[in-house]
This record gives structure tokens, C-alpha cells and sequence, in this order.
């Protein structure tokens, strides 16, 4: 599993899993946030964006 970097202060991966793909979202201090799994890559990756944009919208507000 490879961490992958965004444009916010999160990071990801995206790993296949026997019942599908698994996913995880990291924070600043290589904390896991959120995390999930999908049937499909596609889904997965959606649920990654949507849980970034979430997570990056708390933070902002929390701030």
C-alpha cells in the first residue's frame, strides 16, 4: 500500500482487497482520518475525493 499525496494536507491509498478496495486517508501527522472500502477502484477513489473535501471543509471551519 502506497501513500499518495493531494493538493490539502492529506494523503491516501488505495489498495486492493479480497472483498474489494480498501482505502485510508492520512493527516499532516500520518494519523488515519477515515478509511473504507469499495467494491470497485472508481468507488473507492470517489469515497477517497469526497472524504477529502469533507475532512479539508472541518478543518477550514475548525480553524
Amino acid at each position: 500500500m502506497e501513500a499518495l499525496l493531494t493538493d490539502s494536507p492529506f494523503a491516501y491509498s488505495l489498495a486492493h482487497a479480497e472483498s474489494g478496495w480498501a482505502w485510508r486517508i492520512f493527516d499532516e501527522d500520518g494519523e488515519t482520518i477515515a478509511q473504507g472500502v469499495d467494491l470497485s477502484q472508481s468507488d473507492a477513489q470517489a469515497s477517497v475525493e469526497s472524504a477529502i473535501r469533507i475532512a479539508a471543509s472541518e478543518a477550514r471551519l475548525s480553524a
